[in-house]
């Protein structure tokens, strides 16, 4: 197996002369089997060498070729370049359809013939610079020069085809990268200058921070990357090793680096990645969330760290330029919300160029609000939030504590980073908040209403989407919520969370073990998770403790007393809706929670619009008459007393 070798710059003909040079040695190849059809033609002496080709030199380099091996890839590029040479081996021959080289052909013309060019450990065949047919003898099969190899010895620049429908080239130049993560493309670098092609693994959650670490890298060491996605390797040992062997011939004419997106990678992707990592002479990165073992192979490891707060800044105001100094203050804001890599600042201030100073600030708030939305919309439902303060029915005390929640997260850049406490401890600065109370009573409304006030999308959590019986997939599920969410453009609400954050049990089978463990996984994101969480529960008790040591806030929603019930039914109506003689004191009575106040005024609003009337208390007895048949009980006499009298 051939090493691939860094310090080596392909060759290309790029000029009159270097084409020139190939045509001389095909000339010579026609000279030699014109010579063996007839020794005695009178012609000018031809030299023992063909002339240098500097293309074939390079391609003999690469490879390890020996003179009588470069010889065979010349014989076989005059079937394409003199249409001539296929009538002589006809000739030689003696067969008028035999218009083609073959092993047989190459050992009767040349000198330095050896008949170790057949094994299949010999480059033209291990590289399969060659396509032989298939013969029962191997000495008279046709052979001819593989695509690839013919236009690289054309000095053509192209890729193996054959190599198209699994690997891709990642194309563009490298963004700038922060100094913390320069510092990781610098590592990269020297191991790859000192030849050091050892299978790697790069560790970072954003695929496009990879991605740009390794631009990096190519730029220097002028490298070409190319891409390769685990979902479509294939699992046939047969099929995976032609891939193998067709990429590592690939790396080495084009000087590529391989990138394996392994984010998503099930077991039997990894296990494909372990046979064909394995032995491998070439660069290699495997991309992953975080470190993982693929086989017995070992991998150096290297983890890409999350820009700091300077860092972040810094990128900004480099892109910006001038536009930097017309966020008046709310640059500081933007820096300690959004989570995003250098590609997602570049193009956000690229978009602000034609902005006007007094829209910028807005402008690239909702630029940056809107990057986690494709990748958190395939997990979870966004919400439109619409609720404001006022609608929120609330005793002060929770309504405080609600506020405190909203300063928190507006303050975080200037407690975090100007005083520091982010420096003491990465851990912990996330803001969890715990709603807990009956249903209907305004958990949902609540992170809707805090939503709007930081100006950010909602999304509430599937728990049946993220809950599996397979180990370890409730985790992964998590892990990729948890990822798409630190760039802070959302607020997760993880509705009834006593069926996720429940109490840890004791170990009994395995079932209790993976339960427990799913359990500590959340622990552990959560606490490390810089965005804000809110959880609401019907059940607080079933809330595990550890949760709740962890928890920043815990609000209570009680059940809404009478005169809470009218203050929500005087503004449950939109403006527009037409009412009459509605009597909230009296509403009030309804012993229903917000929600189902909610469902209430809505569907006796569909009755009045059937009367072509306005909503009036005798609608309203009709829907709430309905909403008690479908949550299962009867309105009181005292509920329904005005209807009565």
């Amino acid at each position: 197996m051939q090493s691939f070798e860094p310090q080596l710059k392909a060759v290309q003909p790029n000029t009159a002369d270097d084409l020139q040079a190939l045509y001389s040695a095909i000339a010579w190849i026609r000279s030699i089997l014109t010579t063996k059809i007839d020794p005695t033609i009178t012609q000018t002496p031809f030299a023992q060498t063909p002339p240098h080709c500097c293309t074939l030199q390079a391609l003999s380099t690469q490879f390890g070729l020996t003179a009588f091996e470069e010889n065979v890839l010349l014989l076989c590029a005059a079937m394409e370049l003199e249409p001539h040479c296929a009538q002589l081996c006809a000739q030689i021959s003696g067969n008028p359809q035999q218009t083609y080289p073959t092993f047989g052909l190459a050992l009767s013309l040349f000198a330095e013939a050896a008949w170790d060019v057949l094994a299949t450990e010999r480059p033209l065949r291990y590289w399969q610079l060659l396509q032989i047919d298939p013969h029962t003898q191997l000495t008279h099969a046709r052979i001819a020069l593989d695509q690839r190899i013919f236009l690289a010895l054309l000095g053509v620049d192209s890729f193996d085809a054959t190599l198209a429908d699994w690997i891709k080239p990642i194309v563009g130049e490298p963004v700038q990268l922060p100094p913390s993560q320069a510092a990781i493309a610098t590592q990269i670098q020297e191991r790859w200058v000192n030849e050091q092609f050892e299978p790697m693994q790069l560790c970072h959650p954003d695929l496009q921070v990879q991605i740009a670490t390794l631009q990096t890298v190519c730029k220097h060491l002028n490298f070409q990357l190319h891409k390769l996605w685990a979902q479509t390797l294939p699992t046939q040992p047969q099929a995976l090793q032609h891939l193998k062997r067709r990429w590592q011939r690939e790396a080495i004419l084009s000087r590529s680096v391989l990138l394996i997106d392994c984010m998503d990678a099930g077991l039997e992707q990894q296990t494909a990645i372990a046979q064909l990592i394995q032995n491998l002479t070439i660069p290699v990165m495997l991309c992953t969330p975080e470190r993982q073992t693929f086989g017995a192979q070992p991998l150096f490891s290297l983890e890409i760290p999350k820009p700091s707060h300077p860092e972040k800044r810094q990128l900004w105001e480099q892109h910006l330029g001038r536009q930097a100094a017309h966020l008046n203050g709310h640059l500081d804001p933007l820096v300690s919300q959004f989570n995003l890599n250098s590609h997602t600042i570049q193009a956000a201030c690229h978009t602000a160029q034609a902005q006007p100073p007094e829209a910028l600030p807005q402008h690239l708030w909702q630029y940056c609000r809107t990057q986690a939305r494709p990748q958190l919309d395939r997990l979870a439902q966004r919400i439109h939030c619409t609720a404001t303060w006022d609608e929120l029915m609330l005793p002060e005390r929770e309504k405080g504590t609600l506020h405190d929640v909203a300063v928190q997260v507006q303050q975080q850049a200037k407690v975090y980073e100007q005083w520091g406490f982010a420096h003491k401890s990465t851990r912990g600065l996330g803001i969890t908040a715990l709603f807990a109370g009956p249903s209907g009573t305004g958990k949902t409304m609540a992170a809707e209403v805090l939503a709007q006030e930081f100006q950010l999308d909602l999304y509430r959590i599937d728990l049946s989407a993220v809950s599996s019986k397979y180990i370890g997939e409730t985790e992964k599920n998590l892990r990729q919520i948890f990822d798409a969410a630190e760039s802070g453009g959302a607020v997760l609400l993880f509705d009834e969370a006593d069926a996720l954050f429940g109490k840890r049990t004791q170990v009994k089978d395995s079932h209790d073990r993976h339960a427990n463990l799913e359990v500590s996984y959340l622990l552990q994101r959560m606490e490390a998770y810089q965005g804000l969480a809110i959880l609401t529960t019907n059940l607080k008790d079933s809330i595990d403790q550890a949760f709740i040591r962890r928890l920043r806030f815990i609000v209570n929603f009680p059940y809404p007393s009478p005169e809470v019930r009218g203050a929500i039914w005087e503004q449950i109506f939109p403006s527009h809706t037409p009412t009459q003689g509605l009597d909230y004191q009296l509403l009030g009575q309804l012993d229903m929670a917000g929600g189902n106040i909610r469902a209430i005024a809505l569907n006796s609003a569909f009755i009045a619009a059937d009367a072509d009337e306005p909503v009036q208390m005798k609608h309203i007895l009709q829907a709430a008459q309905a909403e008690c048949t479908k949550i299962g009980r009867s309105l009181t006499r005292k509920e329904v007393q005005y209807w009565l009298d």
